[in-house]
């Protein structure tokens, strides 16, 4: 183990040449620089982070979700069926003409009513629209928080106006208390939404966010052992910018208010693009990749930090071009688009296929979101 922890933290990788570790230990005249430790005590803030969402979602959210109208009751539930219910755990969840046949003889059921437990069944997995609405009020308040804190910290900083001062004495900067409780805060949510993941209904988008949320915890931490904590600062508010405005277009979705869930999407859509497309690259990628090379010059851990961003500037244009194309068919269609991961089915086209003997298709082009019929696309989301 003393064998693999030193080859993990070996300083020619992590430090710029002819620094080490001990030179980034805490001095006697109180000064101190972020440690690898630092890291472990986001943990118990994420719990109790988590703790705060269970109570924020059933004493704010629920009451400000009935206040606007939206039922407490979820989809409809199937009606037990022994037979059935091996099907859709063992089998498949989308059965075909061929097996719907089979299964209507078996139980002397009709076909449609077979396909039409199967519906239910799929239904009664998915989170209710309350459910939604308070688990997305919870990001959004945490989301607004955190960017607000977030400027707010940072207009007081010389590297927000000049973002050179990032690499002034680098890596000899020490850790001030506002930088550390805001690596703390943004790494603590991360971590409880990774917590919240196996305790919520599972989506059909698990993996994906999964691996979204360990990736960012890997990229604040990777920030804060190397003490890019500068950049790391102006990196997570400019990510932090958008998000709460996609939660609270999901919201007023969620809550039928049509019209404004359109114009909040589009101006997400608007300051998504203008912070990943156009701030990040010529504010963030330059001092990272041309400041910081005449600076402080190139090293291991230089070349990997910036190789993470280039791949994060990569799915920056691919989510921009999703969500583009999604507020494009929103402002020719004139509606809002749908949260696929989880919105409930609806019923004839899909049963009419299933009969002619196609496989099923979830969310056809008869599917409605929360009263309002939409068209195929669906919402982009990080």
């Amino acid at each position: 183990m003393a064998a693999l922890s030193a080859w993990f933290w070996n300083e020619r990788f992590w430090l710029p040449q002819n620094v080490t570790w001990a030179d980034l230990a805490d001095t006697e005249s109180g000064e101190q620089y972020p440690q690898a430790g630092h890291i472990l005590s986001a943990l118990p803030v994420a719990l109790g982070i988590f703790a705060v969402r269970l109570l924020f979602e059933r004493f704010i959210a629920k009451p400000c979700a009935l206040r606007v109208g939206i039922q407490s009751s979820g989809p409809r539930r199937a009606q037990p069926n022994a037979i059935l219910e091996k099907v859709f755990v063992s089998i498949t969840k989308c059965p075909d003409g061929k097996r719907l046949e089979g299964l209507s003889k078996q139980l002397d059921w009709d076909a449609r009513k077979i396909q039409r437990w199967f519906r239910h069944r799929r239904n009664q997995d998915k989170p209710s629209t309350l459910t939604k609405f308070c688990e997305s009020m919870w990001r959004f308040t945490f989301y607004l928080y955190i960017f607000s804190y977030g400027i707010r910290f940072l207009w007081s900083t010389p590297w927000f106006w000049d973002t050179r001062q990032c690499w002034y004495n680098y890596p000899y900067q020490p850790l001030t208390s506002g930088v550390y409780y805001y690596y703390i805060k943004e790494l603590a949510f991360y971590w409880s939404l990774m917590f919240s993941q196996f305790t919520d209904i599972k989506r059909k988008d698990f993996l994906i966010m999964f691996i979204h949320h360990l990736a960012t915890v890997g990229l604040i931490s990777f920030s804060y052992v190397n003490n890019m904590v500068r950049v790391g600062t102006l990196v997570m508010c400019l990510h932090d910018a958008s998000d709460f405005l996609l939660e609270a277009a999901k919201l007023t979705n969620y809550a039928k208010f049509q019209r404004l869930c359109d114009s909040f999407f589009m101006f997400f859509a608007l300051v998504f693009v203008t912070t990943r497309l156009i701030i990040f690259p010529l504010w963030i990628l330059n001092t990272t990749m041309f400041e910081s090379w005449e600076l402080i010059g190139p090293y291991p851990s230089w070349w990997l930090f910036n190789g993470l961003l280039l791949v994060l500037q990569i799915l920056h244009i691919i989510w921009s071009y999703l969500i583009l194309h999604i507020a494009y068919k929103a402002l020719i269609r004139g509606k809002v688009l749908k949260d696929d991961r989880s919105d409930v089915e609806s019923s004839s086209e899909e049963e009419d296929t299933a009969l002619n003997g196609t496989k099923a298709i979830h969310n056809n082009g008869a599917n409605r979101v929360n009263g309002h019929t939409t068209s195929t696309s669906q919402w982009a989301e990080e």
